[in-house]
């Protein structure tokens, strides 16, 4: 059985009584003789290349709605993106305003950020079912950016400044900024808009580069412990708006403890207002959204009971006058229009930019992954890295504007597949009802009570919170992915939000690793029907032969898991050559101080015998106890990749078994691994081997064959080609 036509073997098949021919096969030569400055050459030629037809191909890529509006079904979708964008506008009105607190921002600017996204969105993505909006956890991180920010440019704190944000810096004073004058609010959308633009940038970056494969480093299992535990922060940090206690947002580490440390001294200073207008939106909101939830299936749209709430209660607070005479925070002026594009802060880049690649990695992997499963569920295709470029420039663009960072949001996703969206022409609806806010309705909202907006957070995130209710399930099901979620929404909740994520992609790889470092070596056996062959522990009846054992290793062999593969094979082999090879040193070395020391006093030669006697029994091998092998078959089907330790092992397994008279053969390699083994010169005629022929088994059978043939009394039945 060789590597290309150099020999072949026959040998005489057992089971069969006759001879049969081994497998050949021939290995395509690679092509050689193109140094890297040819192949550069050639793919900058192919990909800097301009014709007619390729650019209309990248400019349709990259613009997915030059693809299907020119074939917009006017008749069959209108109606069901026409329901499905009014409801989510509806929606988004609130949320939007709600989710503005959780980024430390005016509410103004969480309508700028819906409005923009959902028309960039409409435009450069490839999913049709995913709304682009605000996103809890990510209104969470950059709130904490923004915090930190205020706090390090000297920004007086929440609890020291009025309703109406009328604290003022120059802003950037001690950090190099622009130089003007800018209140706390000014300041704030600025860092914000700084993150959300060098969170595009990274994101628009990576689509350049090709490498949207980053996703798949963040499981399903840490996607939603990430957000489980995020979303006991958010909780905890809209608890003070439930209490209508002013107090500022602790930064670093162990945030969680530190915030409850603060409710609880502070607990005497509730505003009464504020805790019973909370208590009385929980009580209508919770049994409503249930409700929506349990007949969405009979709904053809979810009622949208928070926005009713926002009515209500913004009447309630104005005609009530709860703001001037009970104290309650307001969501106070939201003007009508747009401000003029802004650049964002250069001098802040610098302080936020480890802050925006993770933010960066959150938006594109929850994007991704939810329109991968929406498109998986209606039958068509996404583009990774066009989704990368989508929620790059859905951050890039609106960052002019004043606007924060976005990704896809679950629940609004939910609600605009099961109302009838078809295409990504109700994005551009929900556009034009958050329009109709930002031009006219928008100031009406200015006695809307904070606390009304954190209720509908805290209820927004009863689809989160009911993780922790599957846990025994998730268990059972998988223990490992399991031990990943608790310790990313662990680490993300009780430490620090960003650092869950880190420390849930080290333990995702730890875990990956941790299973090659627990593979075991396992022996197989013959099937009695067919040559097939299967784990011995594993299935019954199955046949192994005589002085010859066959293996598997079930996982790639390098640096890391080496040393275990080489001792797992001996213990499984059941004669480790290495203590065989020192005792039978230690014995020869015995004897030979033995031989001296006798020379040297004859008369003591018959008790140097009985000790030599004595010393053989200790230190010689056991015959019985051992197996009595002449060859071992690995099994290399289950070996994905090798290294150079991995090489190594494999040529000191067949070197010290070869120091015993065991003979040792590789059977059903792959490719990569072959070229691996040929470059590490583990084959006789490859550099750095010991002469002789490269005998390949594509079989198990056949490497079965062959051992068998050599050990056989005049078995020696290779024949040259």
């Amino acid at each position: 059985m060789t590597h290309g036509s150099d020999c072949c073997t026959t040998a005489e098949d057992g089971a069969e009584g006759g001879q049969q021919q081994p497998l050949i096969l021939e290995r395509v030569e690679k092509e050689v003789g193109k140094n890297c400055r040819t192949i550069v050459l050639h793919r900058l030629k192919k990909h800097c290349s301009c014709t007619p037809k390729k650019a209309k191909s990248k400019i349709f890529g990259f613009f997915p709605i030059l693809n299907w509006l020119p074939r917009y079904k006017l008749r069959d979708w209108i109606l069901g993106d026409a329901m499905s964008g009014l409801i989510v506008g509806i929606l988004l009105v609130p949320q939007s305003i709600a989710y503005s607190l959780l980024a430390s921002q005016d509410p103004i600017y969480g309508l700028y950020t819906s409005f923009f996204s959902s028309i960039i969105y409409a435009l450069l993505g490839t999913s049709r079912h995913i709304s682009v909006g605000i996103f809890g956890v990510l209104c969470l991180l950059v709130g904490q950016v923004v915090d930190r920010e205020l706090a390090l440019a000297g920004y007086f704190t929440e609890s020291n400044i009025s309703s109406n944000n009328s604290a003022v810096l120059l802003a950037g004073q001690g950090n190099g900024s622009m130089g003007v004058e800018c209140d706390r609010s000014c300041y704030a959308i600025t860092v914000g808009a700084t993150v959300t633009f060098t969170a595009g940038v990274y994101q628009v970056l990576m689509g350049i580069f090709q490498v949207g494969f980053v996703s798949v480093y963040l499981s399903d299992s840490l996607l939603s412990g990430f957000a489980t535990g995020a979303s006991l922060t958010i909780l905890t940090s809209q608890f003070k708006y439930l209490l209508g206690l002013k107090i500022p947002r602790p930064q670093g580490w162990f945030t969680l403890f530190k915030t409850w440390y603060s409710l609880l001294t502070n607990l005497g200073n509730t505003n009464i207002c504020d805790l019973v207008t909370s208590l009385v939106c929980l009580l209508i909101l919770i049994p409503t959204k249930e409700l929506n939830d349990r007949f969405k299936a009979k709904l053809k749209a979810p009622i949208p009971f928070e926005l009713f709430v926002v009515i209500i209660a913004t009447l309630a607070s104005h005609f009530g006058r709860f703001n001037t005479d009970y104290g309650s925070g307001v969501a106070g002026d939201i003007p009508t229009g747009f401000l003029p594009p802004q650049m964002p802060s250069w001098s802040l880049i610098p302080n936020v930019a480890v802050d925006a690649f993770s933010i960066a990695i959150v938006g594109f992997a929850i994007t991704v992954s939810l329109s991968e499963m929406f498109a998986k569920k209606h039958g068509y295709t996404v583009d990774a890295n066009q989704e990368m470029y989508a929620i790059g420039f859905c951050n890039i663009l609106p960052s002019f504007f004043r606007c924060f960072t976005t990704s896809a949001a679950l629940t609004k996703t939910l609600v605009k597949e099961s109302t009838g969206c078809q295409t990504q022409m109700s994005g551009l609806v929900s556009a034009l009802v958050l329009l109709l806010v930002l031009l006219v309705i928008a100031p009406l909202f200015y006695s809307l009570q904070k606390c009304v907006l954190a209720v509908i957070i805290v209820v927004n995130l009863r689809g989160a919170l009911r993780k922790f209710t599957d846990i025994p399930r998730m268990w059972r099901a998988n223990r490992v992915d399991t031990s990943i979620w608790l310790i990313t929404m662990l680490t993300s909740s009780l430490v620090n939000t960003e650092l869950g994520l880190l420390v849930g992609v080290l333990v995702s790889a730890f875990c990956v690793l941790g299973r090659t470092q627990q593979v075991q070596v396992l022996e197989l056996g013959r099937a009695a029907s067919r040559e097939h062959y299967e784990d011995l522990s594993s299935y019954r009846g199955l046949q192994t032969h005589p002085g010859m054992a066959v293996f598997r290793y079930e996982a790639p062999i390098y640096y890391a898991n080496q040393s275990l593969f080489k001792k797992s094979l001996y213990k499984r082999v059941g004669l480790d050559p290495v203590r065989e090879k020192t005792l039978h040193l230690k014995f020869k070395k015995q004897k030979r101080k033995q031989q001296e020391e006798v020379a040297k006093d004859p008369n003591m030669k018959a008790e140097k015998e009985d000790a030599e006697a004595a010393a053989t029994v200790t230190l010689m091998p056991d015959e019985k106890s051992r197996r009595s092998l002449h060859s071992i078959v690995i099994d290399c089907s289950a070996i994905l990749f090798l290294d150079t330790a991995g090489v190594n092992a494999l040529k000191e397994v067949r070197k010290d078994y070869g120091e015993l008279g065991v003979k040792v053969v590789l059977a059903q390699c792959n490719t990569s691994v072959l070229d691996t083994l040929e470059r590490g010169g583990y084959y006789p005629d490859t550099k750095g081997g010991d002469g002789g022929e490269k005998i390949i088994f594509f079989t198990i059978a056949d490497a079965v064959r062959y051992v068998q043939s050599l050990s056989a009394p005049n078995g020696d039945c290779d024949t040259k080609c």
